[in-house]
């Protein structure tokens, strides 16, 4: 709460309320009363009994139904208890009536029966002295509540009627919701009278006002219809919390009540200075400001009076709060101490406040005698004297503003003529008409009282001298000091300048505005604090002032002499001043200047005294001030009036407030007088002379004339930087930013920005080395073995080291270079081979040494290489590191190698070959099967599938795969979890193998739609059980709806506990009947329990008895049916089932297309026929066929797998031609390397005697070698083409074969295979294929036999090749063929089949009319036996002919319904279309609301901000009237 507003937390104000809770009507108050449930499944009613005399007890009166029990207790039998009303009364009233004002925010109501047909929910916020309503419920709000509107909401406080609660369904546990802000508004004040009235409460009423009845019209008897309509309410929530308005973050109880846990109490605990029940008003002595709630971070707390402790009680007064600008409302009561007004600072008529004491002082006002008390009215005051018309004080003593001379004049004082400013005014001439007075060079006002733009009135101190720009000794040294940050300075210019004893300053005075008398003002500077304390002395200050006519030069020290200068001043400066720090001193005696004259100013230090020993005492002078002596001008002298004016000057120090270096703000009055000073001494204002460069703007402050400077700049005019800064320009100046370090103060050239810097710094800030040095601020010379002169500033490591050398003083070579250690820095450094040196491209080592033993050079490789100049790969790369360009890379297997095995990766294209860590793929990549994770990071784990739980087709021998990344094994249905260890929610049985199966929980009699794991059992709700929760409870029987009882059986005769959960019968063991299994049963004789068997003969009787005692029975029923209904009544279904089949009979005769089929079935019958003869000559054909292509095939195989067939020769004599071609090769490369050599030594062995003819034979033998080249080159491109096509030719061969073999091997459909060759035989296959095997086999032998020619032999070949695909794709062909001709046959002998089935059909449906016909007739017989007043047949077929009247005009009627539906559909068509036109017209209603509800906010918001206009002006108007009404 202390950072803003704070709520209690919300709960259910029902909780501890229930005595505060009232119904109007409860069943069985005064009696037991009986009230009905009706089962609409079943034709019965259930009833029960209300007995509210007492409380709910579950053991005790379970019957009690009062209001209480509808308060929430989370109990476990909360469907248990309810809260109902009296029979058949349908207006009833719930309220709750609360101590203290609450926020409600919602209301939950659940009831047992059906919700009511009209409702509505009032609130009370007087504590039900007025009511208003939330919001009407209704079936049918057109007849319930018809001046009310529907939905939807548009405002947040809209009444309307809603239809969702109040419908038929759910039958029982139906909810009323009710919100008081709906979620979809936005409240953007929830302190608003709106959005409070509906929030705040005090009492809550539910009025239920009608009963849903017309599902019960059916019964008659009113009297009984009551018993089953009532109101029943389970439970209600009314949720809200403590209302403090922001003020309270927690409720205690009110009054005594002690309250209960988790109950919502009604005393806020305020915070914030507020109190009461809510928080709604504020504390005693707290009413300054107006009482408000707290909202947000706006804690609105309540303010304490002001009563100056006269007073201790208070109270809050709008008018005054509003007249104060909103600041301040509290008015003291009861002021003590002989004080009034509204904060008790006034003293009451016949006292005046005593002027030394405090306002809150108990004496503050005390009495005077024989004065008259305050009279508003009259205008009097006590204490106050009564002036005359021109003069004011309490005394009346001096004159009011523009007059002039107290005398005894009736008015006192008279008005001054015009009132002009003495300075800026040229006389006090003004005119008649407008008052203007004759104003000065740039001056203006109706007084001349103010200065024109550009312009500015000097200050008293206006004329100032720095000491640094004085002349003075070489011991005087000046003392800058850069501008302090936080703080303004104490000095003016750059500083000060120390003086030592026995030093001079001389000081020269030249501009002068006016021959008067001036005051000379030194100003200094004390030591600072530790060297004050230390050194505390007096300065004896000398000051003498000379004219230039009254000074020599002197010839010998070049320097001025003053002649009969007269030492005007001599000033002590105390220690005292050093602790004082006034920082000036004024010289007692005023000087007489002229204006014109040069004067000079000497100011000696001869002696300073010192209370410690100190060897060269000095003091800082700052500046030297003349300050004109305005005492002399006519501002000042004169007159009456200018006595008074000098004394104002004094009273308010003017002249002192002008006197120190920190301005003093001035007052209105100091000002008014500077302003007529400085526009007498100079005759108007002083123009600005801001410099261009050094300014803002070319206006000036008018009071002193400073300008506006940049950055870093100083000055009046700012046209010199300010100390530490350099190069004025447009921008200001730069700051020096002088290296502490390395410069010897703060300051710089004021034009190049150089410091000046200690000994070896260097650069404009003194802020490094000189160049060649390191190690600032002790600088000293790099050290780099004479490799390099530069080095880094700060550590001194050498850079750019040449000979390729490196280090911190370039002292070891670069990374592939060496040396000889031995010798020292001096020797060179050289490239390390390793293996082709530095810059090659091919250089695989960072280093290399000697070995000092054997003298060899000795690599050592970077990563990834090895060898003695590392031109080989390492174990786990890859790569050629012996060509250019070339590299060894790490094998890319993700770290899944190892990288010491050198057979890990393949060391030329660095695939992967020994993957690690259950890994797998080219890289590594992937985990290996039966595994998952994330190979790139070593974290393949092993799948962990529940064996049960997975799908079969993934695991193989108690392994299982699943997903490589995720690890998600393959579920069976119903199966979750990343291992399939668990059935998915609302299932079980994972251990069937098949998945989980669903639970199948009843949703509305378990308490979950969850069962156990392995028995299915669903967790049922009180009074039920059964695995599903559809049936009683264990050991209970009946329909769970309505009522379920328990098995009572007895337990010496039963089987087993449960009985029969329908009927409730018990379940007996052997010999034991009865309803409860406490009898013998039939073919038992014995007591109960003793039962024994009956002689084994009586069973046979037993049975045989018994089927003569169900035959006679139903013989029995037949004729009491007969009696009761007639003859025809119990061979109704046998009449009408013949009259269907004779009517089918006579509609198969008559129909035309029965005819037609049998006509189109013994044309297809015929074709049958014609074809099954085809077939039957056919047949042998396709065996012959059949037959000759197995041979054929068998013919092949032997020709292709023989060792001495063909083909295998043709191979061997191919694998020969390349052997030979292989040789033939090698010796030809050998041949052309020796002829190759051979030429070389003719080249280089024998001079040419002849050098043209050897250049023929030469350029001859040049031009033969490359002809045989090119013919062998030739040569071996044609053969690889031959070796290229036999190899084809031998793999559609192989092609050929193979497929051949499946198709004969496979169990492939022997009709198939018999079209296949019936097809074949039609190509003369088995005719033409014999001869062009054997033709072909020869030309291969042929061609064998004459293999010299191999191109040709490759060539004849793939023309076989040919051969053989054509014959390939005409036996394809073939098969389709006779595919197509079997779908034919078969679908002609699937129509015959069809038409024998009907045939046979029809054939036993006749057998079977007759059959019946025959088996009526013999009924009829029967029945003429077994009763005598049946008639004749003939009236039976009369009586059936009026039946099938009957059921022509029930047909009739069934298609005139069927017709009025069709119209209903249409109708209801209509009116849904009528009804989507509808919908879409409110939609757009709604869109044009909403524009306009857009519309209304923008207004509104107008509205707001206009009438806080107008509030603000009326506060203004208020302001102006207390003022004016306050004014004397």
């Amino acid at each position: 709460c202390g950072e803003g507003s704070c709520y209690p937390a919300t709960g259910d104000l029902l909780i501890g309320r229930a005595h505060r809770l009232t119904a109007s009507s409860t069943c069985g108050l005064d009696r037991p009363e009986t009230f009905c449930i009706v089962s609409y499944l079943q034709d019965k009613k259930n009833c029960f009994e209300c007995d509210s005399r007492r409380m709910y007890n579950e053991f005790n009166n379970p019957n009690s139904h009062t209001i209480e029990n509808v308060v929430t207790t989370f109990a476990h039998n909360r469907l248990k208890t309810w809260w109902q009303s009296e029979n058949g009364v349908e207006n009833v009233t719930i309220q709750l009536d609360l101590e203290a004002e609450f926020h409600f925010t919602h209301l939950i109501m659940t009831f047992k029966t059906l919700r009511p047909a009209a409702m509505l929910i009032e609130r009370s916020a007087d504590y039900g002295q007025s009511w208003q309503v939330y919001r009407y419920y209704a079936f049918d709000c057109a007849e319930s509540y018809p001046n009310v509107p529907r939905g939807p909401i548009r405002k947040v406080d809209d009444v309307i009627c809603d239809s969702r609660y109040s419908g038929v369904k759910p039958s029982t546990e139906g909810e009323v919701i009710f919100r008081a802000l709906a979620p979809s508004f936005n409240i953007p004040d929830p302190y608003s009278p709106r959005i409070q009235n509906l929030l705040k409460i005090t009492n809550l009423r539910i009025r239920m006002e009608k009963l849903h009845t017309q599902v019960d019209d059916l019964f008659d008897e009113h009297e009984r219809v009551k018993e089953k309509f009532y109101y029943a309410l389970y439970d209600m929530v009314v949720r809200g919390n403590c209302f403090c308005y922001g003020h309270a973050s927690k409720c205690a109880p009110v009054g005594n009540e002690a309250g209960v846990e988790g109950m919502v109490h009604g005393h806020c605990m305020c915070n914030h200075h507020t109190t009461g029940l809510n928080c709604e008003e504020c504390e005693d002595f707290y009413h300054d400001l107006p009482w408000r709630p707290a909202v947000g971070r706006e804690t609105n707390a309540c303010k304490r009076c002001e009563c100056n402790y006269h007073s201790h009680s208070c109270h809050f007064d709008m008018a005054v709060y509003l007249s104060s600008g909103n600041r301040s409302g509290g008015v003291c009561d009861d002021c003590q101490h002989n004080t009034e007004g509204q904060w008790c600072e006034n003293c009451k008529p016949f006292y005046y406040k005593h002027p030394g004491r405090d306002i809150r002082d108990p004496r503050i006002c005390e009495r005077k005698y024989g004065i008259l008390a305050t009279d508003v009215l009259r205008d009097m005051i006590a204490g106050q004297c009564r002036c005359k018309a021109n003069v004011e004080g309490q005394r009346c003593d001096h004159c009011k503003k523009g007059h002039y001379g107290l005398s005894d004049d009736p008015l006192g004082c008279q008005r001054a003529p015009c009132d002009c400013d003495v300075g800026g005014a040229l006389n006090n001439n003004c005119s008649r008409e407008t008052g203007q007075c004759a104003c000065k060079k740039h001056m203006f006002g109706r007084r001349c009282d103010q200065v024109h733009s550009g312009y500015y009135i000097a200050a008293l101190d206006h004329y100032i001298y720095e000491a640094e720009d004085a002349s003075f000794g070489p011991e005087v040294k000046v003392v800058q000091r850069p501008l302090p940050l936080d703080r303004k300075p104490t000095w003016t210019g750059n500083g000060f300048v120390n003086i030592p004893e026995g030093e001079t300053l001389r000081f020269n005075i030249y501009n002068l505005p006016r021959s008067m008398e001036y005051n000379l003002m030194i100003r200094y500077e004390p030591l600072s604090a530790p060297e004050a304390l230390t050194h505390q002395h007096t300065a004896l200050l000398q000051t003498m002032l000379c004219r230039p006519s009254h000074c020599t030069l002197d010839p010998g020290k070049d320097e001025l002499v003053c002649v009969q200068c007269l030492v005007l001043f001599i000033v002590y400066l105390t220690p005292d001043c050093v602790f004082r720090c006034f920082r000036y001193v004024v010289l007692p005696g005023p000087v007489c200047l002229e204006k014109g004259q040069n004067y000079t100013v000497n100011i000696n230090f001869p002696q300073y005294s010192s209370y410690s020993y100190h060897t060269s005492p000095s003091t800082l002078v700052d500046s030297i001030v003349l300050l004109p002596e305005v005492q002399d001008l006519d501002l000042f002298s004169g007159g009456h009036q200018q006595r008074e004016d000098w004394e104002m000057f004094q009273k308010y120090r003017c002249m002192e407030r002008s006197q120190s270096v920190i301005e003093i703000p001035l007052t209105d009055i100091c000002k008014d007088f500077i302003f007529s000073v400085s526009a007498l001494l100079h005759n108007g204002a002083l123009e600005c002379k801001c410099d261009p460069q050094g300014s803002l703007s070319t206006v000036c402050d008018s009071i002193g004339g400073q300008c506006q400077c940049r950055p870093n700049v100083l000055g009046r005019n700012c046209d010199t930087c300010a100390p530490a800064t350099y190069l004025f320009g447009p921008s200001g100046c730069r700051p020096c930013d002088c290296n502490p370090l390395g410069s010897q103060n703060p300051f710089c050239h004021p034009m190049t920005g150089q410091c000046l810097c200690v000994p070896g710094a260097y650069g404009r800030q003194c802020g490094n080395c000189k160049p060649n040095h390191w190690g600032f601020p002790q600088c000293q010379p790099c050290f780099c073995n004479g490799k390099s002169e530069q080095c880094h500033t700060v550590t001194g490591e050498c850079l750019n080291c040449r000979g390729h050398t490196t280090g911190h003083n370039c002292e070891r070579c670069e990374s592939g270079y060496h040396r000889n250690t031995l010798l020292g820095s001096s020797e060179p450094c050289r490239p390390c081979m390793c293996p082709n040196g530095p810059g090659s491209g091919m250089q695989f080592a960072e280093s290399c040494y000697q070995n000092p033993n054997s003298l060899q050079m000795l690599c050592v490789c970077n990563s990834g290489y090895k060898g003695l100049k590392c031109e080989e790969c390492a174990s786990g790369y890859y790569g050629n590191p012996q060509v250019p360009g070339g590299r060894c890379h790490p094998c890319q297997c993700n770290g899944n190698i190892n990288m010491q095995d050198p057979e890990s990766c393949d060391a030329r294209t660095g695939a992967c070959l020994k993957c690690l860590f259950h890994t797998d793929g080219n890289a590594c990549q992937y985990c290996s099967r039966g595994y998952y994770g994330d190979a790139r990071t070593q974290n393949c784990r092993k799948c962990m599938c529940h064996l049960v739980g997975s799908s079969r087709q993934s695991c193989v021998d108690g392994l299982c795969e699943c997903d490589r990344v995720s690890g998600q094994c393959p579920c069976l249905p119903g199966v979750v979890g990343q291992h399939c260890d668990r059935c998915a929610p609302n299932t079980w049985n994972i251990n069937s193998g098949k998945g989980c199966q669903p639970c199948q929980c009843h949703p509305e009699h378990s308490y979950t739609a969850s069962c156990d794991l392995l028995t299915s059992e669903c967790s049922c709700k009180p009074g039920f059980g059964g695995r599903t929760c559809e049936e009683c409870r264990e050991l209970f029987w009946g329909n769970p709806e309505v009522q379920c009882d328990a098995c009572d059986c007895d337990p010496r005769g039963i089987a087993t506990q449960q009985c029969n959960k329908m009927t409730g019968e018990c379940v007996c063991v052997e010999g034991v009947a009865g309803r409860r299994c406490d009898s013998c049963g039939r073919g038992y004789v014995g007591t109960f329990p003793d039962c024994e068997a009956c002689h084994h003969c009586f069973r046979e009787w037993d049975v045989n008895v018994g089927e003569l005692n169900n035959h006679t029975q139903r013989l029995v029923d037949t004729v009491e049916e007969m009696k009761e209904t007639g003859v025809a009544t119990p061979y109704k279904d046998i009449i009408s089932s013949l009259d269907d089949e004779t009517r089918q009979l006579r509609q198969i005769l008559e129909d035309d297309k029965i005819q037609q089929t049998l006509t189109h079935t013994q044309r297809m019958l015929q074709q049958a026929k014609y074809v099954l003869d085809i077939h039957t000559h056919i047949i042998p054909f396709i065996r012959g066929y059949y037959k000759e292509s197995g041979e054929a095939e068998l013919r092949v195989n032997r020709a292709v797998s023989d060792p001495k067939s063909m083909v295998k020769e043709s191979a061997q004599i191919r694998k020969a031609a390349e052997a030979k071609l292989d040789s033939t090769e090698k010796e030809f490369n050998l041949k052309h390397q020796l002829h190759i050599q051979r030429l070389d030594k003719i080249g280089t062995g024998h001079a040419c005697k002849d050098k043209h003819v050897c250049f023929l034979q030469v350029s001859d033998a040049r031009g033969h070698a490359d002809e045989a080249k090119l013919n062998a080159q030739g040569v071996l491109l044609r053969a690889n083409q031959s070796k290229a096509r036999v190899e084809q030719t031998n793999e559609e061969l192989r092609d050929l074969i193979q497929q051949i073999r499946d198709f004969l091997t496979n169990e492939t459909d022997p009709k198939r295979i018999e079209e296949v060759a019936d097809e074949v035989m039609k190509l003369s296959v088995p005719v033409s294929v014999p001869g062009a095997l054997k033709n072909v086999t020869t030309e291969i032998r042929q061609h064998v036999a004459r293999l010299t020619q191999v191109d040709d032999i490759l060539t004849q070949t793939a023309e076989n090749a040919r051969a053989a695909e054509r014959l390939l794709q005409e036996a394809q062909a073939a098969n389709e063929r006779a595919t197509a001709l079997k779908q034919a046959t078969d679908e002609v002998k699937g129509t015959l089949e069809d038409t024998e089935h009907a045939q046979t059909a029809a054939s036993e449906k006749l057998k079977q009319v007759q059959s019946d016909i025959n088996q009526t007739k013999q009924q009829i017989a029967d029945v003429s036996i077994y009763t005598f007043k049946i008639s004749e047949f003939d009236s039976l077929v009369l009586k059936y002919q009026l039946v099938s009247g009957l059921i022509d005009k029930k047909g009739a009627v069934v298609f005139n319904a069927h017709q009025k539906a069709e119209q209903l559909r249409q109708e209801a068509k209509d009116l849904l279309m009528d009804a989507t036109k509808k919908l879409q017209r409110l939609r757009e209603l709604e869109r044009s609301f909403e524009i306009n509800q857009h519309i209304l906010v923008e207004k509104a918001q107008e509205m707001d901000r206009l009438e806080s206009e107008a509030r603000d002006v009326l506060q203004e108007l208020s302001q102006k009237i207390t003022i004016y009404s306050t004014c004397a």
